[in-house]
């Protein structure tokens, strides 16, 4: 008996889409980041990128738990002296609501090569709409 190991030429990427609709951002992220990964199928193989694409609509849409539309803050910085940016949390949803989203599973993904690819096959987009009609994307079933 021998132990299957998915390689790029075993693997299907399926795509999948996601109504972020009254979710709450963490909660999404985990299951999002989950799915990127592939640890939802049988074959998962650290090593290889055996996760599928992810579309997610209605990001305007997310809710956080607690007070922390008022109390979190995203914190960027241009490595320039005065470079610091600290924006809030109601802000970002006002300015670039994806992006609180992209940020919550990029901070659950690996940190290297196949973590940054497998952070590209994430597509988030405000709105009901996206342009990954022709891909057929299915219903992702959240248990969350």
């Amino acid at each position: 008996m021998s132990t299957f190991m998915a390689n790029r030429t075993t693997v299907q990427h399926k795509w999948f889409v996601v109504d972020a609709t009254d979710l709450v951002v963490g909660r999404l992220a985990v299951l999002v980041a989950n799915v990127l990964r592939g640890k939802h199928k049988p074959d998962y193989t650290p090593h290889c990128d055996t996760g599928d694409i992810v579309v997610v609509v209605n990001a305007e849409k997310v809710h956080f738990t607690g007070r922390k539309w008022d109390q979190k803050s995203y914190q960027d910085y241009s490595h320039y002296a005065g470079g610091q940016k600290i924006t809030p949390a109601r802000e970002m949803r006002d300015r670039k609501p994806e992006e609180i989203l992209r940020r919550a599973v990029k901070r659950m993904m690996p940190r290297g090569p196949l973590g940054y690819k497998q952070l590209g096959k994430l597509k988030i987009y405000s709105g009901n709409q996206h342009p990954h009609q022709a891909q057929q994307p299915q219903e992702l079933k959240l248990k969350g």
